[in-house]
């Protein structure tokens, strides 16, 4: 019985190890996060279902600056100004224009990819991977929610850096969606008007007005 309660006490002292290890490492990602102006993202995002046969592939940029971004993956252009959300496309010659959603809080939209981690998950420090001669940590995440669409995620952060590498994240429905950042700059010069929407630039596109 000695041994049993032992070994019970050992794996649960483990079990907290790990987790403070991973939010001790997810903090010092934030950190690093806040501490520069602007961040610009090229990427590859995948996503899988093998039971259902789809495997998808795409890559996309995107610029952040607060809450603030400009992103662009698959041919349209997402502008968020910190309040409107201009959705852009050319191949329709159309412009959408929404309040950018807070419904759902499974997304993780571009402002959020950096930060989305600081809270509703449990945390665990997970393998270590050489990728490129890069050591990549990860940290798996598992929602505290459990009516949560998302089963696991595991982010990947490059052990030198902090910065986040990669994002895998597995939904209940078997869907496994991967983000990987491929070139990864900080606080370069940006253009006054990156993030504001000219509508005199779409004066042939159909504005459909959401709100």
């Amino acid at each position: 019985m000695k041994k049993f309660i032992t070994l019970a006490l050992l794996t649960i002292s483990i079990s907290a190890f790990a987790q403070n290890k991973g939010k001790a490492l997810l903090n010092e990602v934030s950190a690093k996060v806040k501490s520069y102006k602007n961040i610009s993202l090229d990427f590859k995002y995948t996503l899988e279902n093998t039971s259902e046969n789809v495997k998808q592939e795409t890559k996309g940029d995107v610029v952040m600056q607060g809450e603030k971004y400009r992103l662009n993956i698959l041919g349209i252009t997402r502008l968020f100004d910190g309040k409107k959300l201009y959705s852009i496309s050319p191949e329709d010659e159309e412009v959408t224009v929404s309040a950018e959603s807070e419904d759902d809080s499974n997304a993780i939209t571009p402002s959020k990819m950096l930060s989305f981690y600081e809270e509703g998950y449990t945390y665990k420090l997970d393998i270590e991977q050489n990728i490129n001669g890069r050591k990549i940590q990860y940290v798996k995440l598992t929602p505290i929610d459990s009516n949560s669409e998302i089963k696991t995620i595991h982010l990947g952060v490059d052990a030198q850096t902090k910065n986040i590498y990669n994002l895998i994240q597995v939904g209940k429905n078997g869907t496994k969606t991967t983000l990987t950042v491929n070139s990864f700059k900080t606080d370069t010069p940006l253009s006054k008007t990156l993030f504001t929407f000219d509508a005199s630039k779409y004066s042939d596109y159909y504005i459909n007005n959401l709100d």
